[in-house]
C-alpha cells in the first residue's frame, strides 16, 4: 500500500545519530498501529514532516513516535483524552481496571499533552494565520475591486480603490541605517595626554637647550620614552 512508511523514508528524514535506532520491526510497529488508511497516512506524513525535533538528541525514538500519533490525532479533531487513549490505549485500559477516575486519567492526558517533545511538534504544526487564510484573502481583494467599479457610491468606489492600492502596494525597500561612532576609552585618553606631556617637555628643552632640533626629529615615541618623559616632568 502507497500510505506504508517504509524504512528508506524514515531514514531519510532522521538526524544520523537516530538511524541506528529503526529496525524493520521499528517500521512494522508504525504500520500497525493504525488500521485505518486515513489515520495510517496522516501519521506517516507527520512522523516524516517533524523529524527535525529529534536533532538535539534529547528525545528517545519511540517518544517521538507516540507524540507524532497524539498530534495526528489531534490534528483529526480528537480531544486531549481521545487522543491519550488512542496513543495509549493498553496504558488507557489499565488505568480504568485499576478504577482510576476520569479527571485523573484526563490530568494525566493534559500532562502529556505539555510536554516538551509534543510542543515542539505542535510548532511545526502551525501554519501562519496569511496562509491559511490566503483564499478569504484573495476573495476580499476580489469584493473591493468589483465595489470600486460598480459601487454607486463615490465613496465607496474611492474606499474600495484605497484599500486595494494599500493591501497591493508594492513592498518598500529595507534601508539599512549604519550607526559608526567613534568612541574614546580611558586608554587612548590617558595615551593622548602621555603624549602631550612628552611635547610640552621636549618643547621646554628646546627653549632650554638642553636639546637640539635634530635630536627631537629623530626621537621615536615609545611607551617606555613617555614614561620617561613624565617622570623628568615630575621632578
Amino acid at each position: 500500500m502507497s500510505d506504508l512508511l517504509t524504512k528508506d523514508q524514515f531514514l531519510k528524514v532522521l538526524p544520523k545519530d537516530v538511524r541506528s535506532r529503526v529496525s524493520d520491526e521499528v517500521i512494522d510497529g508504525i504500520n500497525k498501529l493504525l488500521e485505518h488508511p486515513e489515520l495510517r497516512e496522516v501519521f506517516r506524513d507527520n512522523l516524516l514532516s517533524y523529524a527535525g525535533v529529534m536533532a538535539d538528541g534529547r528525545f528517545k525514538l519511540d517518544g517521538y513516535i507516540s507524540a507524532c500519533r497524539y498530534v495526528s490525532h489531534k490534528l483529526l479533531g480528537s480531544s486531549t483524552l481521545e487522543a491519550y487513549a488512542k496513543t495509549f490505549p493498553e496504558r488507557y485500559q489499565r488505568l480504568l481496571d485499576e478504577g482510576t477516575d476520569n479527571s485523573s486519567i484526563a490530568a494525566y492526558a493534559a500532562a502529556f499533552n505539555k510536554t516538551m517533545l509534543v510542543n515542539k511538534i505542535w510548532e511545526q504544526t502551525l501554519i501562519p494565520t496569511h496562509v491559511l487564510n490566503a483564499d478569504v484573502f484573495q476573495k476580499a481583494i476580489n469584493t473591493q475591486a468589483y465595489l470600486m467599479v460598480n459601487a454607486n457610491s463615490e465613496k465607496v468606489r474611492t474606499d474600495a480603490a484605497n484599500s486595494i492600492l494599500n493591501h497591493l502596494k508594492k513592498p518598500e525597500a529595507s534601508k539599512i541605517q549604519l550607526d559608526i561612532s567613534y568612541k574614546e576609552d580611558k586608554t587612548l585618553e590617558d595615551l593622548r595626554a602621555s603624549t602631550q606631556a612628552l611635547v610640552d617637555l621636549q618643547r621646554r628643552m628646546l627653549e632650554e637647550k638642553v636639546i637640539d632640533a635634530k635630536y627631537v626629529a629623530e626621537s621615536v615615541i615609545i611607551p617606555k620614552e613617555i614614561e620617561e618623559a613624565e617622570y623628568v616632568e615630575s621632578r
